[in-house]
């Protein structure tokens, strides 16, 4: 697995790709938070980063698909996954390697965005007026989801040989899972339900975070869905 993760991580940072990929999103976050007047921090007048964390997850939504979408999809494409699989590496290794090293890259990508916090912290009246807790639990919550996305993603790209089907079906399936499952909920169809579809919502787990106490229940529920998607992406290559 660690051949896999560093090959995979090499493979990224010896490109362009994966600086456009963090340039783009560093941008748009960027463009977002502090031009646009709807969504201007500055603009708030308190010290608050609710708005970067509420829209980043969906600029995410379309970043980490975009991370994801080569991986397997072009190994199966370039006839080089059957290779790896006679090497003396589990189908396990090398899922866990790619995910290893596209969650790395998005983790990257987001480090430069505390200064986003570093900005707020310093502008506080008095200096320092802001809600820590809840902007650590908020990055945990997003480190955790952006693992979400990169396990659907890599799940999505083993479906297919297709980049660009593999980006638009994880794309598709983050999604789902984040916005499509709240929006069930409020479904009056589901009746008392709802209640518990909304509780396996992305979106609500991720949100729980944010209010600075860590529970173990939404860390859990996070990890329980990476492990998932990394098990279907497994058996998918078993029968590839």
């Amino acid at each position: 697995m660690l051949a896999i993760f560093r090959k995979e991580v090499n493979q990224f940072f010896s490109s362009p790709i994966a600086y456009i990929i963090m340039g783009v999103f560093l941008m748009a976050v960027g463009l977002l938070l502090w031009v646009f007047p709807d969504t201007n921090l500055l603009e708030n007048g308190y010290a608050d980063m609710g708005t970067f964390f509420n829209l980043t997850p969906y600029v995410m939504l379309f970043l980490v698909p975009a991370i994801t979408m080569r991986s397997i999809a072009d190994e199966v494409r370039a006839g080089t996954l059957e290779w790896l699989l006679t090497k003396p590496v589990s189908r396990w290794g090398v899922v866990g390697g790619k995910f290893l090293a596209s969650w790395l890259l998005v983790v990257v990508t987001l480090v430069p965005t505390l200064l986003y916090y570093i900005t707020l912290y310093q502008l506080g009246s008095p200096i320092g007026n802001i809600d820590s807790a809840g902007v650590f639990g908020s990055y945990i919550g997003l480190v955790l989801l952006a693992g979400v996305f990169v396990a659907i993603g890599l799940w999505a790209s083993s479906l297919n040989d297709n980049q660009v089907v593999a980006f638009v079906l994880g794309v598709f399936f983050c999604f789902l899972l984040y916005v499509g499952l709240s929006a069930l909920a409020g479904l009056t169809l589901f009746g008392g339900f709802s209640y518990y579809l909304s509780l396996f919502a992305l979106d609500e787990q991720y949100r729980a975070l944010g209010r600075g106490i860590i529970d173990t229940r939404n860390v859990v529920y996070l990890l329980s869905l990476i492990i998932l998607f990394l098990l279907f992406t497994a058996n998918r290559l078993k029968s590839t």
